[in-house]
């Protein structure tokens, strides 16, 4: 859901301060809520001079929350690493970059550069979905070419800039693509599994409206964390954060972990979930600028609390 919001960005802004966060302190930072919840603990700013830097709409991070990998909606992607100070970040270091390519090795360019979802499967290999040319391709380096991921019949009719937002591999190694829009308010949002080289579209997830998913991934406790989004001409950007517990017929036990007001954060659209030196599943999130000089990149993280 990229093309136009650039425009609605530029509109909230002038209509009123609520969408620029504000970085408030850590202890301020999350919608206090009954029951299991997440704890902030920390915000940081990140910049960089590069030309691509911006648009970021999904994370991976190591399982030991040193290393990260995240991507852009204007195909471009950066590996690196956290400086933490007592576990917590300060600093994100680009160690490389790029722009990601087609499976004829070429540049990405116009309609087809709109990476949106991420996973990363045990041998290293990235999966990436894009939007307007609604696929999946996997990238053994994402220096290199893609390779073809087979598709589902439903992903080229999936809505224009709302397809595959939303990319999770579990630890059996399935990958889980979940599309922006289910087509009605009412109706759950079809989840696609790739098992054995085919999608499997019998899982589904509840829609509650008015959140919209962006980015998921599948916690060292085993269970399913799915991010969302909101947004308001005259509020700016809103985050959800609800988790599932997985079984052999699929999510269940849906909990809203975090809900902020309008404004609070910025456009959240990536998440990666890793455990903690103190045996805590943590949760690292990376905002989305649309490459809009009012807006920022932040990586902002929490501790699950219950």
């Amino acid at each position: 859901m990229r093309r136009g919001l650039y425009i609605l960005v530029a509109l909230a802004v002038l209509a009123g301060p609520g969408l620029l966060p504000a970085l408030p302190p850590a202890s301020e930072a999350a919608v206090p809520v009954d029951g299991p919840h997440v704890v902030e603990m920390s915000r940081t700013v990140w910049r960089n001079g590069w030309t691509h830097f911006g648009g970021f709409s999904a994370l991976w991070v190591s399982e030991d929350g040193e290393r990260f990998t995240t991507i852009s909606d204007r195909g471009g992607f950066v590996e690196g690493r956290f400086e933490r100070q007592g576990g917590e970040i300060e600093d994100a270091v680009m160690e490389r970059r790029g722009r990601l390519r087609g499976v004829d090795g070429t540049r990405l360019e116009g309609g087809d550069v709109d990476a949106e979802g991420m996973a990363v499967d045990a041998r290293g290999r990235t999966y990436v979905s894009f939007e307007g040319f609604h696929r999946v391709r996997r990238y053994d380096d994402l220096q290199g070419p893609a390779s073809d991921v087979r598709s589902h019949r439903d992903f080229r009719r999936l809505q224009s800039n709302s397809g595959i937002e939303t990319l999770a591999m579990d630890r059996q190694g399935i990958l889980y693509a979940i599309p922006e829009r289910s087509g009605a308010l009412e109706r759950p949002f079809p989840v696609y599994r790739l098992i054995g080289g085919r999608w499997d579209k019998s899982w589904t997830i509840p829609r509650v409206p008015p959140f919209l998913p962006v980015d998921a991934d599948f916690g060292p406790d085993g269970r399913f964390y799915l991010l969302e989004r909101d947004f308001k001409w005259l509020g700016g950007f809103a985050t959800r954060l609800r988790r599932f517990d997985v079984t052999p017929d699929g999510f269940v036990n849906g909990t809203t972990l975090l809900e902020t007001s309008f404004g609070q954060l910025d456009n959240m659209e990536g998440i990666a979930a890793w455990q903690d030196a103190a045996g805590r599943t943590r949760l690292t999130m990376i905002s989305d600028d649309n490459f809009f000089p009012l807006q920022q990149t932040i990586f902002v993280e929490y501790v699950v609390e219950g």
